[in-house]
């Protein structure tokens, strides 16, 4: 007989939490849950402007408050750049207020990318003047300067404003600079020019206080270019040119993308959206955000992490119901465009002449060579400039005759016509330079990198996107890079902590969407990045198929081969 076991009388279950309040507007109300959130309402997302014009210019950098410094000083497009004496292992061990230097980063606003001689003329003499000689283009078609005295700034902003350039909301949680195809209303493959939808969101809504104050940043493209040239995937919100069967070309929009931590691919919401309703449409999913956006914790409160919650298909309800008051029109499924999104080299315009697309390496430019450049473009007669999410520079209505002459006078100033794929495909983020956030020298290092994969290698003949991160937040895109290199402290082989990245290989945006292949515990100590690159560049072209992109060798390489 089975000896007798005593059970135990079940505990009684637990009644389960409710979960904690995640700070949507529209659901939990508006008390503020963090310091952000309670900083934001307390004034006018602007009034500081008056105080920089007023108190903080005429009695220096000691008399910022410290609300002001962060958040505030954001929403005016500048923030503290980082001291030059604190190397990486300082990053995440002390905070702000002791990483920061007594100067500024200012962000310029170029939307759309619209540009002119006379406005980089301008840019480069603030550069001069007042930012030590810096100047780098962004992938989101800004140009930051560094060095910026606070003492400075109402006098640059002046400069700027004489030119129709700004630098409100270049930072902050609000509406940043409208990506848009840099050749829209001109290139021959355009499928619509979307400027208008750009111009009408810029005067309706941009700078309102109806969206100063949103969970967090807020990320727009919009283009209507054959080539989808404006990182659509990655945007919280995009529009990207789409044909319908019945009633012609319009827009798709998608939500909800963005890199980082956390990264996540946009999503289509199937709709068919006509040039005029794309304005509201925006106005829409901005509202949504603002409402709906996660606000308690400031790592989740983007718009992926709601539509990630939500799905696409609630995402478009809400729309519809609660911002538009009518149904969208269904599209048709968007194909992604599979070869070079960028724009180098000469290309024909709608009216009979060109434009010619040059890159900066790694974007990274002078005032002076800003001035240079402006000259070089007066010579021509040329007076659309425009800048790109690839760090290039667009010089419009060129006529054929004289393609090869402004092509030569731009390699004399550093603009290159006809890069190698290693500087065209290049891209670096500020890095540990100027960034209170990175852990390693990025913009220096991939200048370097460039010169010597041309040395030893000399060129390939696929796209080769390479990106160097200083720290997981992907500005340089990371995970959607052919070689997405992430700076952090690495143990080299004598134990020493030194600079050094985390790799990635075979991210992409334009053939299959992907985010690439991480290669768990492998670590590259900076001084040997050259040779690691070179090493699988060198093992692609050994046993690459007949037109075999490196992303594609990638997914069938051997783990030895990527090492």
């Amino acid at each position: 007989m089975a000896p007798h076991t005593a059970t135990r009388p079940r505990p009684a279950s637990r009644p389960r939490r409710a979960p904690k309040p995640e700070g949507q507007w529209k659901i939990d109300g508006r008390s503020p849950l963090n310091d952000d959130e309670r900083i934001k309402q307390q004034e006018d997302a602007f009034a500081i402007k008056q105080r920089v014009i007023d108190v903080y210019s005429q009695q220096g950098f000691e008399s910022i408050a410290a609300e002001d410094m962060a958040p505030r000083l954001k929403w005016l497009g500048i923030y503290t750049q980082r001291r030059q004496d604190l190397g990486g292992e300082y990053t995440g061990q002390l905070d702000n207020s002791e990483l920061q230097d007594k100067y500024f980063m200012m962000r310029v606003r170029f939307d759309g990318g619209q540009a002119s001689p006379e406005r980089l003329r301008v840019v480069g003499e603030i550069s001069r003047d007042y930012a030590r000689g810096t100047a780098d283009f962004t992938d989101r078609q800004n140009i930051q300067l560094h060095w910026i005295r606070i003492e400075d700034v109402p006098a640059i902003w002046e400069r700027l404003d004489s030119v129709g350039l700004s630098t409100l909301m270049g930072c902050g949680d609000v509406p940043r600079v409208i990506l848009g195809s840099p050749v829209a209303g001109v290139a021959a493959e355009e499928i619509i020019d979307a400027t208008p939808a750009i111009e009408e969101i810029l005067e309706r809504y941009v700078g309102t206080e109806e969206f100063a104050n949103l969970p967090r940043k807020f990320k727009t493209a919009i283009s209507g270019h054959a080539r989808q040239d404006v990182t659509h995937e990655i945007q919280d919100v995009s529009f990207v040119a789409s044909v319908h069967p019945e009633h012609g070309a319009g827009f798709e929009c998608f939500v909800g993308g963005g890199l980082s931590t956390n990264p996540m691919l946009a999503q289509p919401l199937g709709a068919w959206i006509p040039l005029d309703e794309v304005p509201r449409v925006w106005a829409g999913v901005a509202g949504i955000f603002r409402d709906y956006g996660f606000r308690r914790l400031r790592n989740r409160a983007r718009l992926k992490f709601l539509v990630a919650q939500w799905g696409v298909e609630k995402f478009r309800e809400v729309l519809e119901r609660e911002y538009l008051g009518y149904s969208l029109i269904d599209g048709p499924a968007i194909t992604t465009n599979p070869g070079n999104r960028d724009h180098i080299g000469a290309h024909p315009q709608k009216n009979g002449l060109f434009y010619l697309g040059v890159k900066p390496t790694v974007g990274h430019t002078t005032g002076e060579q800003l001035i240079a450049v402006a000259e070089v473009a007066e010579r021509f007669g040329i007076t659309r400039i425009r800048t790109t999410v690839d760090k290039e520079l667009l010089f419009l209505d060129v006529p054929r005759e004289r393609l090869a002459d402004l092509a030569a006078a731009l390699d004399e100033v550093g603009l290159y016509s006809a890069p190698s794929e290693f500087r065209r495909g290049i891209i670096s983020c500020t890095g540990l330079e100027f960034c209170k956030l990175a852990h390693v020298t990025t913009k220096a290092r991939a200048i370097a990198l460039v010169d010597e994969l041309e040395e030893r290698l000399g060129d390939v003949d696929v796209p080769l996107k390479i990106s160097l991160n200083g720290c997981p937040n992907s500005c340089a895109r990371t995970q959607v890079s052919d070689i997405g290199l992430k700076g952090q402290t690495v143990t080299d082989a004598d134990g020493n902590r030194v600079e050094g990245f985390q790799v990635h290989l075979g991210g992409s945006m334009s053939l299959d969407p992907n985010f690439g292949r991480k290669l768990k515990g492998h670590k590259v100590v900076a001084e040997e990045l050259g040779d690691y690159v070179v090493r699988v560049v060198t093992a692609f072209k050994e046993q690459r198929e007949p037109g075999e992109q490196f992303r594609h060798w990638v997914t069938r390489a051997d783990e030895e081969a990527l090492r």
